[in-house]
């Protein structure tokens, strides 16, 4: 990889957490490793009534990957955010490979036939 994206951890109305912060930026450079094409990962944490919430936002290759998760701990929050993400990575690279390979199957090169 040629150079390592951005990874953007913000924290809404709650005190920074740098071990909560050095596992998202460690999941993030897994994710990255897979999936070059991707040059900003957003993710932000916040609590809300009864846990945490996590937002996370990734543009790739002109579409945008996003989602949220909630959990009853910052760490777990932010970590089930990071699994749906990179579902969600995973599936859009698989579909946009695939669907490659299944149109060049559809018209394969005829067969010559021996005279």
């Amino acid at each position: 990889m040629a150079e390592r994206p951005t990874v953007v951890t913000t924290f809404k109305d709650i005190p920074v957490d740098e071990n909560v912060r050095d596992l998202i930026e460690k999941r993030c450079e897994h994710i990255a490793e897979e999936f070059h094409e991707i040059h900003r990962m957003e993710v932000s944490l916040a609590e809300d009534g009864q846990g945490f919430t996590a937002h996370g936002h990734f543009p790739c290759n002109g579409h945008d990957v996003g989602a949220q998760a909630g959990g009853n701990e910052l760490g777990p929050a932010a970590d089930k955010l990071l699994d749906k993400i990179e579902r969600q990575l995973r599936t859009h690279h698989d579909k946009r490979i695939f669907s490659q390979r299944r149109e060049a199957q559809k018209d394969p090169p005829k067969k010559r036939g021996s005279a």
